[in-house]
């Protein structure tokens, strides 16, 4: 489907977040902003043809945004064309600060003009301890008393497959219990975790949801059932079970499709593993530094797992992954799952101004307040629109849910709540993606049938930014909504 210009906001809403509110808050103050496009834009027409034709068919972002991103700040993507986009994707995630955030260019500069040197291995800098130290002071304190970080390879894959090698050498034990729906990275080991991968090593376990139940009752009933099902497998002597070095889990599915983990449901997994010497590992990658509303999602349920897979906006924006754990389970030696790219200065500084900056101006409340307003928003849109079957999410991590609102209906089991699910739509969340794109809107498509449409915004966007989104995006939905109409006899 061709792009069309953007349409643009009449609302007084719309105009702030194009073209910079008067009352920016201070985080984003002091950031340049968007000048008229460059001359000579036209040069960049084939750009897109260009990759097309050199990279592969596993293109997935280039496919639904042909855009050619030039300059950005904060919130706002500019195209080589000229077009402005509120970008509600954020580098999946990994932009906690939005674009070209002041304090992160500012922390990179002065790295760059210090001379100091930028791969160092894993050797001690003065960058590489300032950012561990704030690092430090982010987390869980029952885990930052007793903690060891271990920097890996750049990505959050990366991080999952250190983690998994420690578990495995700390207990001496093969198998691993992950969770259907997961998604933990495109390695080998990650993937084997992830859902839709067979693994004999790698026992499946039902993670609780209340729209798509897996024992079609939701709430906390289909938790409790959830929970159930794995304390049965574990105590089964004849399960089959591989003998577990460790659970993963993530606090909040992402690409999973939005779906948070009951807080009691979280507590009760760690009460298992615990009582069961098996350590719990959270996959923090996407979930974590405040995009829920905790700076860890784990903070939610209270829960300290044993390990913590930490990436995306750690880096500042920039590749930085790491896993932090128990001390107690540093067994292994030198060399162990080392990666050439573990003292990335540039990442290093970037990431620590990145987490000082959310901790000191309390951006973790902020995206909880924000996203309590988005969802509330979003149900309203939903109770007036079939197409959308669920809206749920935690903090600024929000999915909705686009269903066949013709297709067979199935209702909950009799006396565990009302309510019905339909078939998932992928196409109808394909359209709602054309159609915010069309307005000016950048939204990520996820869930099993990528049928969920994702808003994941920095942590910064403003009130009048965040209005200037729910507008874009609910009357993408109307549009989408009258052109099915439209086709039906």
């Amino acid at each position: 489907m061709a792009v069309t210009e953007p349409v643009r906001e009449e609302t007084s809403a719309g105009r702030a977040a194009d073209e910079g509110a008067a009352d920016q808050r201070a985080a984003d103050e002091g950031t340049p902003a968007l000048q008229d496009p460059p001359p000579g834009r036209l040069a960049h027409e084939n750009t897109p043809r260009r990759q097309q034709g050199r990279e592969p068919a596993a293109r997935t972002y280039a496919r639904a945004l042909p855009i050619v991103p030039v300059r950005a700040r904060g919130l706002t993507i500019e195209g080589a064309d000229g077009r402005r986009y509120l970008d509600c994707l954020s580098g999946a995630g990994t932009l906690a600060l939005g674009h070209n955030h002041p304090v992160v260019l500012e922390a990179v500069r002065k790295v760059l003009d210090s001379g100091a040197p930028l791969q160092v291995l894993d050797l001690a800098t003065p960058v590489r301890d300032a950012f561990v130290t704030e690092l430090f002071h982010t987390l869980p304190p029952r885990l930052a008393d007793h903690a060891r970080v271990r920097f890996c390879g750049p990505a959050g894959t990366d991080a999952v497959e250190a983690a998994l090698t420690l578990v495995r050498a700390a207990t001496g034990r093969p198998g691993v219990l992950a969770f259907t729906g997961a998604c933990h990275g495109m390695t080998v080991g990650s993937l084997a975790v992830s859902g839709g991968v067979t693994d004999a090593g790698v026992t499946r376990l039902p993670y609780p949801q209340d729209y798509r139940c897996p024992f079609g009752v939701g709430g906390e009933g289909g938790a409790e059932l959830a929970a159930r099902w794995t304390e049965s497998l574990l105590d089964d002597p004849r399960s089959g079970v591989c003998p577990p070095a460790g659970m993963i889990v993530e606090p909040v599915q992402g690409e999973g499709g939005v779906i948070p983990a009951p807080d009691a449901w979280m507590r009760r997994m760690r009460r298992l593993t615990a009582d069961r010497s098996i350590p719990l590992i959270a996959d923090e990658v996407q979930t974590g530094v405040g995009r829920t509303g905790a700076f860890w999602a784990v903070e939610h349920s209270g829960v300290t797992p044993d390990v913590m897979v930490l990436s995306k906006a750690i880096g500042g924006s920039l590749p930085l992954a790491a896993i932090v754990y128990r001390d107690d389970l540093d067994v292994a030696g030198p060399g162990a799952h080392a990666g050439t790219f573990r003292g990335n200065q540039l990442a290093m500084a970037a990431g620590a101004a990145t987490l000082a900056h959310v901790r000191a101006n309390g951006l973790a409340g902020r995206a909880a307040t924000l996203g309590d307003r988005i969802l509330r928003e979003l149900r309203g849109l939903a109770a007036e629109f079939p197409c959308i079957g669920d809206v749920r999410g935690r903090g600024l991590m929000i999915g909705v849910e686009m269903v066949d609102p013709e297709g067979a209906a199935e209702e909950k089991w009799a006396g565990h709540g009302a309510g019905v699910k339909r078939p998932a739509s992928s196409e109808l969340a394909a359209a709602v993606q054309r159609e915010c794109l069309s307005r000016g809107l950048i939204v990520g498509l996820g869930g099993r049938d990528a049928s969920v449409v994702r808003l994941l915004p920095p942590l910064t966007i403003t009130d009048e930014q965040t209005a200037a989104v729910l507008d874009r995006l609910s009357d993408a939905v109307r549009a989408v909504a009258r052109a099915r109409a439209k086709e039906r006899p």
